[in-house]
């Protein structure tokens, strides 16, 4: 097994999407989510998953000279911001990227896939 991190990117069109769903099919697309967790959490793929408060409330903190600065986000001046993850122990990069097509939020939104490093060797 090998650990995954699946970064969901949200973009002004994707939330757009959201906004525009009736109480019944946000309820339904939530559902997807807590089906997805379940058949994660029962093959024992799911190490973590969460939303992201939106970019407005991000804090970014640079460390210089020992002290740390922080400003207001948002900072890219990109279309897309992550929006949440899945931390994710499966078998093989196919894999993850099989789990990312069961996220409900996939189609709309851009969703990247990276290993994450074992440095266990340096402890």
């Amino acid at each position: 097994m090998s650990k995954f991190l699946v970064l969901i990117y949200g973009n002004p069109e994707s939330r757009a999407v959201w906004d525009g769903l009736s109480d019944e099919q946000k309820r339904e697309g939530m559902a997807g989510y807590a089906a997805l967790h379940e058949a994660l959490a029962e093959r024992d793929e799911l190490l973590a998953s969460e939303s992201l408060a939106p970019p407005a409330a991000t804090k970014q903190v640079l460390v210089r000279d020992g002290k740390p600065f922080t400003t207001d986000g948002p900072f890219a001046e990109v279309k897309e911001q992550l929006a949440g993850f899945y931390l994710l122990d499966c078998e093989s990069m196919e894999r993850a990227a099989e789990i990312v097509a069961l996220i409900p939020e996939a189609p709309y939104s851009v969703v990247e896939v990276r290993p994450v490093r074992d440095l266990s060797a340096y402890q």
